[in-house]
């Protein structure tokens, strides 16, 4: 088993690797469990729904004072932005062809997705925008995270 998978990051959050990306969502727990099962991205109604309960342990993480857990709900919504978006742009999500060539983007091959991507986009962009977040974001990386710890 890889190491990151053996780390409960909410007991250890100094080895918890703060990027910008959407790095470590399929990997950091316990926060993985609690925020996977509410990540759908099929259409607006299923992404309304998604963000909510995403947003909401977003607050909770917020007011324990857990940025990795406020990280990881970032995370979440990202995700639920980039791979919408990228159902949006090409027929399937096949970003690619069966011989490895990258297909052209269509506008818009699923309009659902499209309006799913929009709304994980809105809510991505308010948790960045939170100045608490930012501020424990720079904390996270200024003052907690040990690079001797971190497996990620």
């Amino acid at each position: 088993m890889a190491p990151e998978y053996e780390i409960n990051f909410r007991e250890r959050p100094e080895a918890y690797r703060y990027s910008s990306d959407e790095k470590g969502v399929f990997k950091v727990e316990p926060y993985k469990s609690e925020l996977l099962p509410h990540w759908q991205y099929a259409d607006a109604a299923s992404a309304e729904e998604s963000v909510e309960a995403i947003r909401s342990r977003y607050l909770t993480y917020r007011d324990a004072g857990d940025f990795v857990g406020m990280d990881m709900a970032r995370k979440y919504l990202q995700m639920g932005f980039t791979r919408a978006m990228r159902y949006a742009k090409y027929p399937g999500g096949k970003k690619y062809t069966e011989e490895g060539d990258k297909r052209e983007p269509q506008e818009w091959a699923d309009p659902e997705k499209r309006e799913a991507a929009v709304i994980f986009r809105e809510a991505w962009q308010a948790v960045r925008d939170d100045e608490l977040y930012q501020e424990r974001q720079r904390d996270h990386v200024d003052h907690v995270f040990d690079p001797a710890v971190s497996p990620m």
